[in-house]
């Protein structure tokens, strides 16, 4: 089986990923865009350009549009990209009503995981550890009473049901902060999600952010690709990865991959998905070592760390799941032949500034000079060029500067990504580079000592280029 057309219902670094991976296999391409997004660069990498009806961020969630883009132009197939419309199981179910494919997960796969409580639920059935917490939406009475509940030092975080990216997120750390989080929580979920509710969970003051890379062919057959570390996230927004994770315990490391393959393998999991967890670093006996908080159903922003470790084509990977192929017949079935070469880290380059006060001041305007970065083990995936009108609308990513060292040596890779985000060019607009430079250069960073708070607890620092 193979695709007359793939339509690519989404924008920016991740279309032009996309475009390129299904050029490569022969596939015809297809882009989408508003009218006011229009000069995104990756109306021109695909074979063929269809405006939308909507403007905005809008108009990429309208799913009825991009079903009519795709029978318009011949498409028999739609990658979603992440965000957007990728984790939406209703769009998957359209999608397969009109007889168009859904390159990604299965629909009750996005129907599980896209609800983050009964994912708590099925990970508890397939002996994942969880923190504790709620299965299902709380009231405001119900998360005080949990909070409660939790003794005097306890702490709890509240999550959109619904959520990720960050959105929908608050910790609270004491009583009289409930009823603010989580008014603000509801409102933020449904602003992000169309779903307003929200679940607590305890929190962990310390903890490192790893998840699994895994891979199933929807026949029986899941494995994974190793684990990456995203620890280091600005108000949960993750900002360098790093694949594998460094300085980490590897008896640890086993039970978490193994932990992820068996959930995604008792679910009979379709295409790619990460499982995330988080790892307690707090010092404290006798805690659960590591614990299950979300799957998501997509691909990932920082796929390109695992690729470059492994060799393997994620993208191509998902596009070739989807015409029906095995894991077997990918070569894929013995992840040990994958075995990660090296390190490899992201950084994303946002149109942002960060202030010396730690605040933070999107960016932008006219791109005047738009000059990547190059060179032996240095990949960079962005939209940007010179003359290119920056739009307020949309994300501020503008560019993934992944730098890939084979050496067994994490301090090699951290040489290369801050050799590569010195070289990084861009005149016009702001951006986060020197703040990126910074977190590289931090000896946390380099020595794992970062966790889930480490970014926020040293902006300041990190804004004014002390690290210290």
């Amino acid at each position: 089986m193979t695709f007359n057309g793939l339509l690519i219902a989404n924008r920016g670094e991740i279309a032009i990923r996309i475009a390129r991976a299904a050029t490569d296999l022969g596939i015809r391409c297809v882009a989408v865009h508003t009218a006011d997004d229009a000069g995104s660069l990756h109306t021109r990498v695909a074979d063929q350009a269809h405006q939308l009806k909507g403007r905005g961020a809008r108009g990429y969630l309208d799913m009825e549009d991009i079903i009519a883009a795709a029978k318009a132009t011949g498409c028999d197939a739609v990658h979603p990209g992440y965000g957007f419309l990728a984790e939406r199981a209703d769009f998957a179910s359209r999608c397969a009503e009109a007889g168009i494919t859904f390159i990604g997960p299965a629909v009750e796969h996005l129907a599980l995981f896209g609800d983050k409580s009964r994912a708590r639920a099925a990970a508890v059935d397939s002996d994942v550890p969880v923190l504790p917490g709620r299965n299902d939406a709380v009231s405001l009475e119900s998360a005080t009473d949990f909070f409660d509940n939790l003794g005097d030092e306890g702490a709890m975080i509240i999550k959109a049901v619904a959520g990720g990216g960050g959105r929908g997120t608050r910790v609270v750390l004491n009583r009289g902060e409930i009823e603010e989080a989580y008014r603000r929580c509801q409102s933020e979920a449904e602003l992000a999600f169309g779903l307003p509710d929200v679940y607590v969970e305890a929190f962990i003051p310390r903890a490192r952010h790893v998840e699994v890379q895994i891979v199933g062919d929807g026949h029986g057959a899941v494995t994974h690709l190793f684990d990456r570390e995203c620890s280091v996230q600005r108000r949960y927004q993750k900002v360098v990865e790093v694949a594998p994770v460094p300085n980490l315990d590897e008896h640890l490391r086993r039970e978490i991959i193994e932990a992820a393959v068996r959930f995604a393998g008792n679910e009979d999991y379709l295409s790619l998905g990460t499982f995330e967890f988080l790892v307690d670093v707090t010092g404290r006996s006798g805690v659960q070592p590591f614990v299950f908080i979300e799957a998501n159903a997509r691909l990932q922003v920082e796929h390109t760390v695992t690729e470059a470790v492994t060799g393997v084509d994620l993208v191509q990977t998902q596009i070739r799941l989807a015409t029906g192929e095995s894991l077997a017949s990918l070569g894929l079935t013995d992840p040990e032949r994958f075995s990660p070469r090296g390190y490899a880290i992201q950084a994303r380059v946002n149109m942002e500034t960060i202030r010396e006060d730690g605040s933070v001041r999107p960016a932008g305007g006219v791109i005047r000079i738009y000059e990547p970065p190059s060179g032996p083990g240095v990949r960079t995936d962005g939209f940007g060029y010179a003359g290119y009108q920056t739009s307020t609308a949309f994300d501020s990513l503008l560019a993934k500067v992944i730098c890939h060292s084979p050496e067994p040596s994490f301090p090699a890779a951290i040489q290369r990504a801050s050799r590569a985000l010195a070289e990084f060019r861009i005149d016009g607009i702001g951006s986060n580079i020197p703040f990126l430079k910074n977190i590289i250069a931090h000896p946390d960073f380099a020595e794992g000592r970062v966790h889930t708070r480490w970014t926020d607890e040293h902006l300041i620092a990190l804004a004014c280029g002390a690290a210290s």
